[in-house]
């Protein structure tokens, strides 16, 4: 072998190991189109005579887990509202949290998980989760799959009384109350009048 094939020979090489050397960018979660059957979800669970936000303007945020490759992401979604990741569905139907003043406080979310049974995109979809899950108590209630994990990580509402929220600027500051105003002192009452008295008498 002449020398300049070796050199050749050493070149490609020394190529080839930094090409490999390079680490290929992390996988990425592609959000794609929910199927038309899952489209037309049911309406937020009913919450009977619920105080505060109305269901439907509350705002969930839902963590969702693939373990295959390890890529975590958040869901920010609104009861009634159904999300496609690859081939896991989440649908949320409603969310709640304990008002302020009751003990103990409980972030939750009723949440419904479907998966595609193969890889093929024609393939059904499963229902594997219907049911609350809860963000203080978590093994209350779990998603058990294999590849997913599903979590309830917030719900924005607010209560009677509560200072901002969520979606009119909960972080702007909050004026501080007027000092009372005090009541008037009351006018001082007069005093009574001598009575007249006749000095002509004798």
């Amino acid at each position: 072998m002449r020398r300049t094939d070796r050199v050749f020979t050493v070149m490609l090489a020394a190529g080839a190991l930094a090409a490999c050397a390079q680490e290929p960018p992390p996988p990425q979660a592609v959000e794609t189109e929910v199927p038309e059957e899952f489209r037309q979800a049911a309406p937020a669970a009913p919450v009977g005579a619920s105080i505060g936000t109305p269901m439907a303007e509350r705002t969930a945020t839902i963590g969702l887990l693939n373990k295959r490759n390890n890529i975590a992401q958040d869901l920010t979604m609104k009861p009634g509202e159904t999300r496609r990741i690859g081939d896991v569905i989440v649908a949320l139907k409603a969310c709640e949290r304990t008002a302020p003043w009751e003990m103990p406080q409980e972030t939750g979310a009723f949440v419904q998980v479907f998966v595609q049974q193969s890889g093929n995109d024609q393939a059904a979809f499963g229902r594997v989760f219907s049911g609350w899950l809860f963000k203080e108590s978590p093994s209350l209630n779990v998603v058990e799959h294999p590849i997913y994990d599903v979590w309830v990580k917030d719900c924005a509402m607010r209560f009677p009384g509560e200072e901002g929220s969520a979606d009119d600027g909960a972080d702007a500051p909050v004026r501080p109350a007027a000092p009372p105003t005090p009541a008037p002192a009351a006018a001082p009452s007069p005093l009574p009048s001598p009575e007249p008295t006749n000095e002509a008498t004798a």
